[in-house]
């Protein structure tokens, strides 16, 4: 195994460890989870601090969800395309957030200096501006009754989905991800 499948490898193992026990999840169990002995870990990663911070960016990072909205098959209904989109993009703002939450909690945060800060704010841009475009994708075959190009509709959407999924879900008056498709798609007002 190459050293950087390694750090994949045990990245993809700590990030539910992180979620489950923070920043006090022991060595030990990092290279239980991992199936590799403890040493390994630290000829890896220098040591927790730059372990954490990787998983964080992995976290970070919008691959999974962007596989997961490739496969969605555009022969089925605009609505049905939207609401499998949403769930997907919905389960990896949940992941993001259960992992920030957790190591807030816990006192742990990857440091973030000033050009590093840049660093994050611009793979933000980049993972919005990917999200966005393979949203775009989902709208295209409606393109002719669309009443703003996909890439546009796609930006509203996403709009829609990601304040609505961060703004109610502490006071559970979070709407349905069918009732936020159908509205985005009808409207807000009932038929006269």
């Amino acid at each position: 195994m190459s050293a950087d499948e390694r750090r994949r490898m045990i990245v993809q193992s700590v990030l539910p460890l992180l979620v489950e026990y923070g920043a006090g999840v022991t060595s030990s169990q990092i290279a239980r989870a991992a199936g590799i002995g403890e040493g390994t870990v630290f000829r890896v990663f220098k040591d927790k601090d730059e372990l954490f911070a990787t998983c964080f960016a992995e976290a970070l990072k919008p691959d999974q969800v962007l596989d997961a909205i490739a496969v969605i098959d555009l022969d089925q209904p605009l609505d049905d395309r939207l609401i499998e989109a949403a769930d997907a993009l919905s389960a990896h703002l949940q992941r993001m957030g259960a992992l920030m939450a957790v190591m807030h909690g816990s006192g742990k945060r990857p440091e973030h200096r000033r050009n590093e800060h840049r660093d994050h704010s611009d793979r933000r841009k980049e993972s919005m501006s990917a999200m966005r475009d393979a949203m775009a994708e989902l709208f295209e075959p409606e393109k002719d009754r669309l009443r703003l190009p996909p890439t546009q509709s796609a930006a509203l959407f996403l709009s829609l989905l990601f304040s609505g999924r961060i703004r109610f879900s502490e006071t559970g008056d979070e709407p349905t991800t069918m009732e936020l498709v159908d509205v985005f798609l009808n409207g807000a007002l009932g038929a006269a």
